[in-house]
């Protein structure tokens, strides 16, 4: 949390990362960002099955908002988005009901074969209609592996060549691991079908991100932070891989915020005008 005392030091009017989002202007966009943000759209609406992987704070949840935006604009799409907080106990009849009760005004059947049927016949019924539909599963991570495997037999429902069905899960770095055949062979039939994208950091494009953020509230970048600070910033950011090769980038959004927050604070203590490189070293 940038401190009152900072903002009053740097004449920040407005914390650039607190309620940070309120249209599609606010949202940063890396090329890798955008290619992401395209294969959930074309999974969507093409009856795809695509993971997307990333970090605690790398920006699922903000790419969700903007993907279900997007298809509710295309006036044809209906999204399922199970309310289930606890992942855990997800299954496949509570996401027979969540279909039924996004895309429909009917009561979900009781029996697990009635659900299946009510699902298949509404589907069918919204795709000869024009419609098609997308299934949304967020912290995915969670999903249990029957799960999992259940949603491949939703992915198979088709009209003719046409998928009824588009499935697109979200989820943090285990849900990579639950996709390793050589750790899950009982799976095999969901991996080899499943599509992965990962949220990569956004070392190389820092700058970009927080100029937008800083923007948003009339605040120019150049007057918080010195030149040099970026490219430290990016290195507190990045570690070795365990080859003691690859560098990793862990400049996820919501890391890349605390740390700025860090550095404004103890740039207003030691009295600063701008971040530099000694204080991004420092925090």
């Amino acid at each position: 949390m940038i401190s009152q005392e900072a903002m009053k030091s740097f004449r920040l009017f407005r914390n650039p990362f607190i309620d940070d989002i309120q249209k599609d202007g606010d949202i940063y966009m890396s090329d890798e960002h955008r290619y992401i943000e395209a294969a959930m759209l074309d999974a969507a609406r093409h009856g795809g099955f695509l993971a997307i992987i990333g970090e605690v704070g790398s920006g699922k949840s903000v790419m969700r908002r903007k993907v279900i935006e997007q298809l509710k604009r295309d006036g044809d799409m209906l999204v399922i988005y199970p309310q289930t907080i606890d992942k855990t106990r997800l299954t496949a009849g509570s996401i027979c009901d969540a279909i039924v009760y996004d895309i429909s005004s009917e009561k979900a059947k009781v029996k697990l074969e009635d659900k299946s049927r009510q699902v298949q016949r509404l589907l069918l019924d919204r795709a000869k209609s024009g419609y098609r539909a997308c299934l949304i599963i967020e912290e995915a991570h969670d999903l249990s592996v029957q799960t999992l495997k259940f949603l491949k037999r939703f992915y198979e429902l088709e009209d003719g060549y046409r998928k009824l069905l588009g499935i697109v899960l979200i989820g943090q770095t285990e849900l990579k691991e639950m996709f390793d055949e050589a750790q899950h062979v009982d799976m095999r039939e969901v991996i080899r079908r499943v599509q992965v994208a990962e949220i990569q950091g956004l070392n190389g494009h820092l700058r970009d991100y927080l100029s937008v953020k800083f923007k948003r509230i009339g605040a120019k970048l150049e007057d918080v932070f010195a030149e040099e600070a970026f490219e430290a910033l990016s290195r507190r950011l990045t570690s070795t891989g365990r080859d003691g090769k690859t560098k990793v980038s862990h400049a996820y959004p919501l890391l890349v915020n605390n740390y700025v927050a860090r550095a404004l604070n103890l740039a207003c203590d030691w009295g600063e005008a701008k971040v530099t490189a000694d204080i991004v070293e420092a925090i």
